[in-house]
């Protein structure tokens, strides 16, 4: 590719609800401006953007990809995102490299919950929305309803500018309603124009492009004050004044989106690929990357700065995600944000402070790579084998700054890895360290109280591709568990003074240790060792003997071999003889008066409780305060979160929260999110005991 200035770039996201088209929008638009020589379908797996060998398998986006292409002297770099909630991560690493996000909407199913996050998502970064109605040729398809669905859910700034013709309840053509132009299209995408006006868009409506172009016509008169008094002296002749330029009403489209006043919407068919020379030709009117609001930055002093995109400044770019390739290695998608970036160069890693060399650099057309000479300002490149991270920023040593990190959605799906062979278990680890480095929306991590190594992701989906990649990368199979609850016990009742005695003669010297031990329950949640021996009854010298004997014993209780927490042991009296006692001997006495004390002192099974706080829609309030009461939990208070979202904050037994995840997202059709933290041990309810017991001894004897 040659080199291009800020102007000619245009960074555009493609998102929206799964299945919506987007990875079918991006094969028609590289199909239509001649870089592909045939349009791939996911369901084939011969796409440029699913390229991934769990995407062909799946037949959906799982990853961010980018496909570079030269269009009329512009460069369009395209971010194709995955719809799918398990995969957000990726999506919202998109989001914050575009600078115009393309919501995609399918003319057969209309408005969902990804379409909405989508919207919601572009409007909190500040980026410019254009609305795509893609599948306009399936037999099922209703445009205008889709329409009015966009407008009720967005407001009146849907603006339609590109819509079908629909005879029949079939697709016939596309009328530009700026040009007043109806095109039909060949099975190649070539299109014959004619005149529009009066054409009926709907014919058992009777929509008509007149109709459809007054709100169009507002929305361009709302660009400027000049233009809202010619519109006002138009209607006022009732329709008799002079209308708007077709000049004009590009113009207006074009400013309108900037500032935006309209958010445009588009109609394709991604089969023939009718309509996408129509779309490509508008993604040059597209705003600029150094259009785009500034971006928050941290200078070298902790500064709070905003940077926008500029050529002239000294270099800095941002790593806004990072792939680890086996055979490529470490890849990172880099958005250059100031100045020029070279190969060759030496940048510093604002995170670290260390010097960063950035050798060749690349461009991506799905998973084809091409080198390139330099990227400007507001370009997005690839650079292989670097150290530096996702969220990273790389920037000219006499002027260090960190910009803003990509926000990721909390992991909240948990599971316990193992090896499904014995011996892999370093392949796991490492592995698992370079899909972190991939996947910010995953964690991994020893739970240090049941001592599993536990993997965190957004869902089901998720978790299931990871364990896909860890056979496909790095060749290691991994199972996936529900995790083990971290049970406690504890007694409730002081016990009188309990004896420990450990005797035993063998030939030689035997073993003789003696203690009286008496337990209590206390606050702390280690073990509480006090001595009260008078006359010398035991020597000083065991007692730390004893004492670790009591720790050892601990670590396992006598109901079901969990830890116990809550307990004091004091050393009342003892006896030893002069010969025969040693450490040895008064730490299994101690280990005997523990577990004959334990018995006495009304032990308990403890689990864990944890801290809710889920947000939902204002409808679900009683679905959920309903299912929370089923989990055995405590509703302590709900309040209005804005925009129809409700937080209620609650108490949870950790041991039923294992499958919410899932259920939030079912209930609250993916648009409730939810954080859960451990808060303290609660006595297990006695109908629970005999079940928890035979599950913990059950996976003692598996280990």
């Amino acid at each position: 590719m040659k080199n291009l200035d800020t102007a000619k770039i245009k960074n555009i996201v493609l998102t929206g609800h799964s299945g919506c088209g987007k990875t079918a929008l991006a094969e028609a638009l590289l199909y239509r401006a001649g870089i592909i020589d045939r349009i791939g379908k996911a369901a084939d797996g011969n796409t440029v953007c699913d390229f991934d060998p769990e995407e062909i398998k799946r037949k959906y986006s799982i990853n961010l990809s980018l496909a570079s292409f030269e269009y009329s002297d512009f460069k369009i770099n395209l971010l194709d995102v995955p719809g799918l909630i398990d995969f957000a991560a990726a999506t919202n690493e998109g989001l914050y490299a575009g600078d115009t996000v393309i919501i995609c909407v399918s003319a057969k199913s209309g408005v969902h919950v990804g379409t909405i996050k989508a919207f919601q998502a572009a409007k909190k970064l500040g980026k410019h929305i254009l609305f795509v109605v893609t599948k306009i040729d399936d037999p099922n398809q209703d445009f205008y309803t889709v329409l009015n669905s966009l407008k009720e859910h967005f407001g009146a700034a849907v603006c339609p500018v590109i819509v079908p013709e629909i005879s029949n309840n079939q697709f016939k053509s596309l009328v530009h309603l700026g040009r007043m132009k109806s095109y039909t299209y060949d099975k190649k995408g070539v299109s014959v124009a004619a005149d529009a006006t009066g054409i009926v868009l709907n014919d058992k409506e009777g929509v008509t492009a007149d109709s459809l172009m007054d709100g169009l016509s507002e929305a361009v008169a709302e660009t400027d004050d000049e233009m809202m008094m010619k519109y006002m002296d138009f209607i006022d002749e009732g329709g008799e004044g002079t209308p708007f330029t077709q000049e004009e009403i590009s113009h207006g489209i074009h400013e309108a989106m900037r500032t935006g006043r309209a958010m445009p919407v588009f109609t394709v068919s991604c089969t023939n690929p009718a309509g996408c020379d129509l779309l490509l030709e508008f993604l040059k009117y597209m705003p600029d990357p150094s259009t785009a609001a500034a971006l928050k930055a941290t200078d070298k002093d902790g500064k709070e700065i905003e940077v926008k995109v500029d050529a002239s400044a000294p270099v800095s770019a941002f790593v806004f995600r990072t792939v680890a390739d086996p055979f490529v290695g470490k890849m990172s998608f880099i958005k250059v944000i100031t100045g020029t970036l070279k190969p060759d160069s030496d940048l510093t890693n604002a995170a670290t402070g260390a010097s960063e060399h950035i050798g060749k650099l690349y461009t991506m057309l799905g998973k084809k790579q091409s080198e390139v000479s330099s990227a400007v300002a507001g370009d997005i490149v690839i650079a292989t084998k670097i150290s530096a991270n996702t969220g990273d920023t790389l920037c000219d040593p006499a002027k260090v700054l960190s910009y803003e990190k990509v926000q990721y959605p909390n992991p909240t799906y948990r599971m316990a890895v193992k090896a499904s062979k014995q011996g892999d278990e370093a392949k796991i680890s490492t592995g698992l360290q370079r899909l972190l480095e991939e996947d910010k929306a995953l964690s991994f991590g020893l739970d240090t109280t049941t001592k599993e190594q536990i993997l965190a992701g957004l869902g089901d989906q998720h978790l299931d591709v990871v364990k896909a990649k860890m056979k496909g990368k790095f060749g290691v199979d991994i199972t996936l568990e529900e995790p083990k609850i971290a049970y406690r016990e504890t007694i409730r009742k002081k016990t009188d003074k309990v004896q420990g005695r450990h005797k035993k003669q063998s030939g030689g010297h035997g073993q003789f240790g003696d203690v009286w031990i008496e337990f209590e329950p206390t606050d702390s949640d280690s073990l509480v060792f006090e001595e009260k021996i008078f006359g010398g009854a035991v020597p000083k010298n065991f007692f730390p003997a004893i004492e670790k004997g009591l720790q050892d014993s601990v670590k396992k209780g006598v109901l079901a071999g969990c830890p116990v927490v809550g307990i004091k042991a004091t050393l009342l009296d003892g006896s030893y003889h002069p010969v025969d006692s040693s450490e040895m001997a008064f730490k299994i006495a101690a280990s005997l008066a523990f577990k004959e004390g334990m018995k006495q002192a009304d032990p308990i099974l403890l689990e864990p409780i944890g801290s809710l706080k889920v947000t939902i829609p204002d409808d679900k309030n009683g679905d959920i305060m309903g299912d929370i009461n089923k989990r055995r939990g405590r509703v302590l208070g709900m309040e209005p979160s804005g925009e129809g979202m409700t937080t209620i904050a609650a108490e949870v037994p950790v041991r039923e929260m294992h499958d919410f995840t899932m259920y939030l997202r079912q209930v609250a059709k993916g648009m409730g999110e939810f954080t859960f933290d451990f808060e303290r041990y609660e006595p297990l309810p006695a109908n629970l005991i005999d079940e928890v017991v035979a599950s913990v001894k059950s996976d003692d004897d598996d280990e």
